[in-house]
């Protein structure tokens, strides 16, 4: 069944069915849910920013989520820490030749812009806090009280290097007690088997644990922390258990990610870009603790902004 239209954010977007999905899967697909116009503006959008982003300013810091064998390969230095109330620009690991050079255009070098979209740029803001159907949305998923909006970035998943993401959870890196992350995931570009789509391990938020959370080290960087007594064994209990689902996908589609569910994405090894909006919800306090621990944090001047206040 489509979801119904929507002219006003007190009215509901979702079915009883979709919803059921969402808890019972870990993530559910809602294809249109962006317009094509608003597709296009922020297709648009993204390539002005990379366009005209200052190279000669940039440090080159690259991005990488790292394989799990090897976690501490994710970024951790001061251009990415304090990014969470700025637009910036992360590259593509092999994007950055050995003479610390990009060895392709700019706009071809740029892994994800981040992390504070939503805020403070005009067309992005629009979409993400004065959207009636994302309000609808998070009011008939019910997941939150008082949602609040962080984390907003674009990704870029470049022609032939785009990197593969490996299985995750987002609670892990958007830590609260209890786990409240929500992604909420937009293709702007058809997601296909050879352009990174992402895949899921449906169910998976009910069995696996948030086991360890990606933190700020009191030495600097950033490094993985066990939550708990739980045990850490990758991103959690339950990994690698049960068959993963490619969900492939064409513009405009939102994906729905539990923060417990497991996901992931495989290496662009097209000729095409693979770009998607995405940004995440939590839970706000006194329903639940943001932990200071986490890699980002809100500032003064920009707090996380609360979903029903806009």
């Amino acid at each position: 069944m489509s979801p119904v239209a929507v002219v006003d954010s007190e009215l509901g977007y979702l079915t009883p069915e979709q919803v059921a999905k969402f808890y019972k899967d870990g993530y559910l697909i809602l294809p249109s849910f962006l317009s094509p116009t608003e597709v296009s503006s922020l297709i648009s959008r993204t390539q002005y920013l990379l366009d005209s982003f200052d190279l000669s300013s940039h440090p080159l810091t690259k991005f990488t989520t790292g394989e799990q064998e090897d976690e501490s390969k994710h970024v951790g230095d001061d251009y990415f820490l304090n990014s969470g109330d700025k637009v910036r620009f992360f590259m593509e690991e092999d994007a950055v030749g050995t003479d610390g050079k990009l060895n392709r255009p700019k706009y071809r070098a740029v892994n994800k812009i981040g992390h504070g979209l939503h805020e403070l740029d005009p067309v992005f803001r629009e979409v993400t806090l004065h959207n009636p159907k994302l309000k609808a949305v998070a009011r008939d998923l019910k997941f939150h009280k008082d949602p609040a909006i962080l984390q907003s970035m674009v990704i870029c998943k470049q022609p032939e290097i785009g990197g593969k993401v490996p299985e995750h959870n987002d609670s892990t890196f958007l830590y609260t007690d209890p786990p409240t992350a929500v992604g909420y995931w937009f293709a702007l570009e058809p997601c296909t088997p050879t352009n990174g789509a992402l895949s899921f391990l449906p169910g998976s938020h009910k069995t696996t644990k948030i086991g360890k959370r990606f933190v700020r080290l009191s030495g600097g960087g950033t490094g993985f922390e066990k939550v708990g007594e739980e045990e850490d064994s990758g991103a959690g209990a339950g990994v690698g258990e049960g068959k993963w689902v490619m969900e492939c996908c064409d513009a405009g589609t939102l994906v729905l990610i539990h923060g417990s569910v497991l996901h992931k994405s495989e290496r662009n090894t097209s000729q095409a870009t693979r770009y998607a909006y995405t940004f995440h919800m939590i839970d706000s306090e006194p329903y639940a603790k943001y932990d200071e621990k986490n890699w980002l944090q809100p500032t003064k001047e920009l707090p996380f902004s609360k979903l029903f206040a806009q």
